[in-house]
């Protein structure tokens, strides 16, 4: 029968060829809005790591306490470096790492290039477990190369194709910001959007990938340029790293993994216990301000989705609700012009089921249509993304096969949704009243 149904649905969108035109655009542009912005979205408020986040937390300590104009409440993003250290040394966690942003020059392996320039982050031993960083090659450095201060580093694929062409660079050697550093691991295709692991400095997403990794504790002996921010309550005494580490400015982001909620509880007291200590020690003049929250929490906390993606998805949103109520307009004007044909086709025994799955077929044609038409028009505003939000969120967008199934999973359900009103009364024609006018 549903071929059947079928034939007769295309009869009468041929009958109706503007009706079917209008109807389709009506759809397709009100699904393709509404795509877009989804797939905007999704890519910026997705979980980075979720067979993981909810065991990966980032601790916060208040280091200047209340003061005019802030809240109590108001804890910034990375620790101080007396406070990252203190955590280290005790370390309470399973995982753990302090990181800062680095953008050091690498000298080329071959004579007569020039110097490349590369970002990434000076991190622990335990900070590519604790991500679970995808090696092509190697692995990360060991506690012992952080203990020992070791000249390791960890390099990205890209990094590694323009350096050693792609080759299995471990135990070669490349020199950083005038020092040799030994590759002891390549990564593989790695670039977690939002970037979980250091929000202070991303502000959640970075088009750069990470092409160097060195040891935290090495970075710091060497002085390799910090490319990150920081924040100073209190401007430093001295300069460069000695201030830093003496200063109560915040510039270390901090990550680590606790397993159960014993973990979790267990750590949230150390922190508060830290906190007390160092009231005590006279460091602090204020109560233990501290917050231990994990990922997806920390993510919403920090409001690292723009709010301006939240508002595009809600506009879209809204915009298929009037296309879908302009097309319940239309098909009712359709559906009940055909009160004649409906009128026979009852009187000479078809049940209203039969109604039904005859205009629902038809409904479903112009959702299909409309959603073909959709996948052209979300392609187009993906591409155009980057005219409306900053390039480095736009380019988060992308057209892959669960959003085209979805756009078209869309258009065909929202149409045949749109359609159980007009088709409710289509089936309710009196087939007495059409014959006896008719």
């Amino acid at each position: 029968m549903f071929g059947y149904y079928l034939e007769l649905a295309v009869r009468s969108l041929k009958r109706s060829r503007g009706l079917t035109v209008l109807m389709v655009f009506a759809i397709g542009f009100g699904v393709a809005a509404s795509m877009t912005t989804y797939s905007v979205f999704r890519a910026v408020s997705g979980d980075p790591i979720p067979w993981k986040s909810s065991r990966l937390f980032v601790p916060q300590i208040d280091a200047w306490g209340p003061r005019k104009g802030r809240e109590v409440a108001d804890l910034q993003q990375a620790l101080t470096y007396t406070d990252a250290m203190a955590l280290m040394r005790d370390h309470r966690a399973k995982l753990q790492s302090p990181l800062y942003m680095i953008a050091p020059a690498i000298m080329p392996t071959r004579a007569g290039e020039h110097p490349v320039n590369v970002t990434g982050h000076a991190v622990s031993s335990e900070f590519f477990p604790m991500v679970e960083a995808p090696f092509a090659h190697g692995a990360g450095w060991t506690t012992d190369d952080d203990r020992r201060r070791a000249a390791v580093a960890v390099i990205s694929e890209r990094l590694n194709r323009k350096l050693f062409a792609g080759q299995d660079s471990v135990g070669r050697t490349i020199r950083i910001a005038g020092k040799d550093y030994r590759v002891v691991g390549v990564l593989g295709d790695w670039n977690p959007q939002p970037r979980y692991y250091d929000i202070y400095n991303s502000n959640g997403f970075s088009t750069d990938r990470d092409d160097i990794f060195i040891p935290f504790d090495r970075a710091i002996d060497a002085a390799v340029t910090r490319d990150g921010s920081n924040s100073c309550y209190v401007v430093p005494k001295d300069t460069g790293f000695e201030g830093l580490k003496k200063s109560s400015c915040v510039w270390v982001p901090y990550m680590l993994q606790l397993d159960d909620a014993a973990a979790v509880a267990s750590f949230r007291r150390y922190l508060h216990d830290y906190a007390g200590e160092q009231q005590q020690a006279g460091r602090f003049n204020w109560p233990p301000n501290v917050r231990l929250s994990d990922i997806p929490t920390f993510l919403v906390s920090e409001e690292v989705a723009p709010r301006d993606t939240k508002i595009s998805l809600i506009v879209a949103i809204g915009l298929l609700v009037v296309c879908l109520v302009n097309t319940v307009g239309l098909l009712l004007a359709k559906f009940l012009r055909r009160s004649g044909e409906i009128g026979i086709r009852r009187a000479l025994g078809a049940p209203r089921r039969a109604i039904y799955a005859q205009f629902l077929t038809e409904a479903g044609i112009v959702g299909l249509a409309g959603g073909v038409l959709g996948l052209v028009l979300t392609g187009l505003g993906v591409l155009a993304m980057g005219w409306l939000l900053p390039r480095h969120i736009a380019a988060l967008a992308r057209l892959d096969m669960p959003l085209l199934l979805l756009t078209l999973a869309v258009a065909v359900a929202s149409t045949i949704l749109a359609a159980l009103y007009p088709t409710l009364r289509a089936s309710q024609v009196q087939p007495a009243w059409q014959l006896k006018s008719n």
